[in-house]
């Protein structure tokens, strides 16, 4: 299966199972996630593993949180979130992250991250831009934890070599 047809695959599968509203990810701990204090999260599109819940336990832990945020055809930056006052809708209408910029990427401990599908390897299936490849380049120290609900954990996401795997994937 190519990565398109996977995506579509996945998109019907999301049709499908995300009819019925979203469990919160309230209690994706691993022991990375525990002993981190610098967590590059996600802030959950419609169809993504819900994250908000998450993001107040951490920052309510004392944990620095940091939310990306695209900032062209390329590239993502990455912003603290301090609470849902950083958070702002976008052109979109996508809650995006509005809190301080955040470029000391070596202090991060740990990355979680959405895919559209992932398999039991760590391979990832994102949406199809690179955002996230690119930017995982870049931090290759980072411990990567991949997001998702039951069904997108596939038996084989085709990647290539540029493709960024998880260090983890947890399911919910």
């Amino acid at each position: 299966m190519t990565k398109q047809e996977l995506r579509r695959h996945i998109r019907t599968l999301k049709q499908q199972y995300l009819t019925g509203g979203q469990t919160p990810c309230e209690v994706c701990v691993t022991s990375h996630l525990a002993s981190s204090n610098v967590i590059m999260l996600y802030n959950a599109l419609s169809d993504e593993v819900p994250t908000q819940a998450l993001m107040d336990k951490l920052v309510a832990q004392g944990k620095t949180v940091l939310l990306p945020c695209v900032i062209n055809d390329t590239d993502m930056e990455l912003r603290r979130y301090t609470g849902p006052q950083d958070l702002q809708t976008g052109s979109f209408g996508i809650q995006e992250p509005t809190g301080e910029l955040f470029t000391d990427y070596d202090t991060i401990d740990v990355a979680i991250v959405p895919g559209m599908a992932f398999d039991a390897e760590g391979h990832r299936l994102g949406r199809g831009k690179g955002y996230y490849d690119r930017f995982l380049s870049r931090v290759p120290h980072l411990y990567k934890i991949g997001l998702c609900f039951s069904w997108q954990l596939v038996d084989q996401v085709p990647y290539d070599e540029h493709d960024i795997k998880m260090d983890e994937v947890i399911r919910i």
